[in-house]
């Protein structure tokens, strides 16, 4: 299947407060090789032959928006297990885990400074639109 993405380079207004909650979220997630980028705190998916990566870098105007960045789970098992860590690692406004939808089961979160996020598993593929 080809990749349907190359990376994802998020905003924070200060980075130094965002470190403890992306080193805890992004290998949890599948990004779990540490990447030393000066002004970024990058992690890559450890797969083999697998580029993508997922950044977060400092800008000090940074106001949070209505965007969502959903990361795909295994199992609603997974989905529950991911729920209790990302509770445990400082997430906010934690929503579920819940059905959304039938054979969509999820969890919604933000991090620190409201960046939207979702964990899910999916029964089926969603509908065409």
């Amino acid at each position: 299947m080809p990749r349907r993405f190359d990376h994802i380079d998020l905003r924070v207004p200060r980075l130094s407060e965002a470190t403890g909650f992306y080193e805890t979220l992004l290998p949890t997630v599948g990004f779990s090789r540490r990447v030393a980028v000066e002004g970024w705190l990058q992690f890559e998916a450890e797969d083999e032959g697998v580029t993508e990566f997922f950044g977060v870098t400092e800008s000090p105007h940074f106001t949070p928006n209505e965007n969502r960045i959903a990361f795909r789970a295994e199992s609603a098992v997974a989905v529950d297990a991911l729920a209790r860590f990302i509770a445990q690692a400082g997430a906010r406004n934690i929503e579920g885990p819940m059905v959304y939808e039938a054979g969509y089961y999820a969890v919604f979160f933000e991090d620190p400074f409201g960046n939207r996020f979702e964990i899910c598993h999916r029964e089926q593929n969603a509908p065409k639109l």
